[in-house]
């Protein structure tokens, strides 16, 4: 039986439907939009807004709809998951996600911390029981104070105030150990980042008790169950694909990828380069081109942030848009491909973009109206880059 086949055009209009980007597919909502790329990109807390103003079909002011998500109704939650990367998810992702990687994620950071411990000289022979009540020490803190900053959690209780070296060599630096413990306690469902100080680019969070601040624990799943079901629905976002595609969104080993893929009813497709990709089985359909459409995508967004493989909407690309540790710098998108960047400009607080190929007067014109719509919106919020590098595309841009 010859396998199903899937070209670039097809991928590309899956996408374009999938993510939210074509017209006709905006989301109604931010949950909407979370849960259609699975998990929003949240290093950068300015990328969760453009990334979500650019799929919503109704757009009014830029962070409304996101403040509302997050720290109103609290329908969407800011946890650490894949490739200790911050994310933006949904209550149904939110369990899976920690499952399927947040709780690996936490026993890498504990063992690193126990060795910052030990070499710091914290907690003597016993470093782990030593930080396990500082864990308890700033749990009280945060459950007495309803929510509090890092530095208002290490002012709390004189453990959490302790001084420990971390990272080593040249990039070691003295830290209070409340910021480790806080990331702990992260990672394994007990403390939840809550509304920033400041503006909503603001990287300042708060800090609140995971059951307070949501309203219940958060769930239990078993791991490889999460794993399977992670899979699934990347596979209906992001798929078909390669399954290393999978296992490098993830940060699972090949044995847990495989596993995870086989746990679910999938078939092996070919896609457009010949490379052996899966989907869905009962997602074999093609979905069909969409109208034209333009998109403006901020750094680190989902949607190109989700797959290894990236050719069939990048091109050769790559070294103009992305940083030399792979982060995608802003991106400007038409018909489902990357065809530019842009950034804003710190003198006029203009959106500008740099298109690296032709692309037509029509979409020119439509990725300038897009542009010209951002514009007003972004205010005086801070789009430099976090946890990333400038592309050479935004160096440009910016005259550096």
């Amino acid at each position: 039986m010859t396998r199903p086949s899937f070209s670039a055009a097809e991928r590309r209009a899956r996408l374009g439907a999938r993510h939210r980007l074509a017209v006709e597919a905006r989301a109604a909502s931010v949950e909407d939009v979370a849960a259609s790329v699975v998990a929003i990109h949240s290093t950068d807390p300015a990328s969760v807004v453009v990334a979500s103003w650019a799929r919503l079909a109704d757009r009014g002011a830029l962070a409304a709809a996101v403040e509302r998500a997050l720290y109103e109704e609290r329908t969407l939650l800011r946890l650490m998951g894949m490739r200790r990367t911050m994310f933006v998810v949904d209550r149904d992702v939110a369990p899976v996600m920690h499952a399927a990687c947040g709780l690996a994620v936490e026993a890498r950071e504990r063992k690193r911390t126990v060795g910052y411990l030990t070499a710091s000289g914290v907690g003597g022979k016993r470093p782990e029981a030593w930080l396990a009540k500082a864990e308890d020490a700033a749990l009280a803190v945060l459950r007495d104070r309803g929510e509090a900053t890092a530095a208002e959690v290490a002012a709390g209780d004189a453990l959490l105030s302790t001084e420990i070296v971390v990272g080593s060599g040249k990039w070691s630096a003295p830290q209070k150990v409340a910021s480790r413990v806080l990331l702990l306690l992260a990672l394994q469902g007990r403390a939840v980042r809550a509304r920033p100080r400041g503006g909503w680019s603001s990287t300042q969070f708060r800090w609140a008790a995971f059951d307070a601040w949501a309203g219940a624990p958060l769930g239990e799943v078993d791991a490889a169950a999460a794993r399977a079901d992670l899979a699934r629905r990347w596979l209906y976002a992001y798929g078909p694909a390669r399954p290393a595609d999978l296992q490098w969104w993830t940060g699972w080993t090949a044995g847990q990828t495989k596993a995870a893929l086989a746990a679910g009813d999938v078939v092996d497709v070919a896609l457009e380069d010949g490379a052996d990709g899966v989907v869905l089985a009962d997602d074999l359909d093609p979905v069909g081109a969409a109208a034209p459409w333009v998109a403006l995508l901020p750094a680190l967004d989902a949607t190109p942030m989700g797959w290894k493989h990236r050719d069939f909407y990048l091109g050769a690309h790559a070294e103009r848009l992305f940083d030399v540790n792979g982060n995608v710098s802003p991106t400007v998108w038409a018909g489902g491909r990357i065809v530019g960047g842009w950034t804003k400009d710190p003198n006029s607080g203009e959106v500008v973009t740099q298109l690296v190929e032709d692309v037509g007067a029509e979409a020119a014109a439509a990725i300038a109206d897009e542009a010209a719509a951002l514009t007003p919106r972004l205010g005086d919020a801070t789009l430099a880059p976090r946890a990333r590098g400038y592309s050479p595309v935004e160096r440009e841009l910016l005259g550096r």
